[in-house]
């Protein structure tokens, strides 16, 4: 599956770096959730109702957590700083259905996803997102 992630760069590294982490976060999250909704649907034949069911199997907390923490031995020393920096990002939210390591680790996680996009890191963004889809 193919996803064009070329159609634009936002941030040089240096300017990505000065970006508070839940902003990367934020990205994250719609840059995975389009991508979980596309793979779905390219690979399955289910109605909408049970590709969102699907779906949440990839990108709740828990599942989140658990797919950086089998990707964590595959990332770049700058990549794992990225890691850490989102996870230890005061958040004032509460989760609703993880627990706080889970909710801190999910953001990690998004933070991962939301920079690699933002940087323009297209080719690692895509490799990220298809051991992503191994891993769950």
């Amino acid at each position: 599956m193919e996803i064009n992630f070329n159609s634009f760069k936002v941030k040089e590294k240096e300017e990505a770096n000065l970006m508070s982490p839940l902003v990367w976060a934020y990205v994250g999250d719609a840059v995975y959730e389009l991508y979980i909704r596309t793979y779905l649907s390219s690979t399955t034949k289910l109605n909408p109702h049970k590709l969102h069911i699907e779906s949440i199997k990839y990108v709740k907390a828990g599942a989140q957590a658990h797919i950086l923490e089998n990707l964590m031995e595959d990332l770049t020393e700058e990549e794992q700083n990225i890691v850490r920096r989102a996870r230890n990002t005061q958040n004032h939210h509460l989760p609703k259905n993880a627990n706080v390591t889970e909710y801190m680790y999910s953001t990690a996680f998004e933070g991962l996803i939301g920079y690699l996009y933002l940087t323009g890191q297209n080719d690692r963004l895509e490799e990220v997102l298809e051991k992503c889809i191994q891993n769950n």
